[in-house]
């Protein structure tokens, strides 16, 4: 039986190990995906911690997979061996409960997603149901796409569905993982984009990235510097940090909305007042799709958007999932899968 190389965690807060298992074969409407890269995504602390529900050990972790198809099981006409493609958060849904039956496959309860309740791209095979998979079009290398199908399509996603138009003023807070793309993107969409940082040596990569202005949240008040500049449609909250989002509440313009896609377990400060002024709102954005996953990854081909990566071999997962996890990457880490 054919073997294929995998790193797995054997059960909650153990180490990640390289071990060998079979060569996975595809279902009725599966394929199976050779890996050429998988980013690293923090959410994969989840497998790692074991916190997050319905996980079953031993996991292979990662959701931010490209490859190329490899074989595709029963009944399965739309996709072919050799084609480029990837599979992201969303993993599969199950066309049945409420959400699934309002197309709302994102917030599907019975939701598959890869390297939580199956197993993800930290390997040389992955198998995925064909409603999860995403066409990666020519001009994107494997290692450019992988961060696009998480990080990419949640900053992507979130902007294209904002109330934000083309000329709006949008802030992007927080350069980082999301934060580096989301910049690229608002830009890109044509909207007069504004940075957020720390630091006035961030600038300089800010306006890079394709930003109009630049706020060092150290030294001025974003808020008060964002209505300086007419207040902003939108602010792209994408740290982590819920106190730097409660600071940049008062940059809203009328009619403005925070909308928040860096998670964080603590409370947004804000008054009623603060909303009701100017009526103001907050919302939140989950990541998306495949086909959100396709338009992303058409876009970001078109326009030239591009995720900031350190590559790492797959035998050294342990040391590229430390990296991205202690802060020390400054945008994305991805394992490059040799075969």
């Amino acid at each position: 039986m054919a073997t294929m190389k995998v790193i797995q965690i054997a059960e909650p807060n153990a180490a990640f190990s390289l071990v060998e298992r079979p060569i996975p074969d595809p279902g009725p409407g599966e394929a199976r995906i050779r890996v050429k890269a998988c980013g690293i995504c923090h959410s994969d602390m989840f497998a790692k911690t074991g916190a997050f529900p319905g996980i079953t050990y031993p996991i292979i972790p990662g959701h931010e997979i490209a490859g190329v198809i490899d074989a595709v099981g029963a009944g399965v006409v739309a996709w072919q061996p050799g084609q480029l493609v990837g599979v992201g958060w969303h993993g599969g849904h199950c066309g049945q409960c409420p959400a699934c039956r309002r197309g709302r496959f994102i917030d599907c309860a019975n939701a598959k997603i890869p390297g939580i309740n199956m197993d993800g791209g930290y390997a040389q095979y992955m198998i995925a149901p064909t409603a999860a998979l995403a066409r990666v079009p020519e001009g994107l290398e494997a290692a450019e796409a992988a961060p696009l199908l998480c990080a990419g399509i949640t900053t992507f996603n979130a902007l294209r569905n904002s109330p934000a138009r083309g000329g709006d003023t949008v802030a992007i807070l927080g350069i980082g993982g999301l934060g580096h793309l989301g910049i690229q993107f608002a830009a890109k969409m044509g909207f007069r984009t504004v940075a957020i940082a720390r630091g006035r040596d961030k600038e300089r990569l800010a306006r890079e990235l394709g930003a109009h202005h630049f706020i060092d949240s150290e030294s001025q008040d974003p808020g008060a510097t964002l209505q300086a500049l007419g207040g902003a449609r939108v602010i792209l909250a994408t740290v982590t940090s819920a106190r730097a989002m409660s600071r940049v509440i008062p940059g809203l313009g009328t009619d403005g909305q925070l909308l928040v896609v860096g998670a964080s377990i603590e409370p947004i400060e804000v008054t009623p007042l603060q909303l009701i002024a100017g009526r103001r709102s907050l919302a939140g954005w989950p990541s998306g799709t495949a086909i959100d996953s396709e338009d992303t990854l058409g876009f970001s081909a078109m326009t030239g958007v591009r995720p900031r990566i350190e590559v790492y071999p797959l035998h050294r997962a342990a040391d590229a999932y430390d990296r991205m996890m202690s802060g020390k990457a400054r945008f994305r880490v991805v394992l490059q899968v040799a075969q």
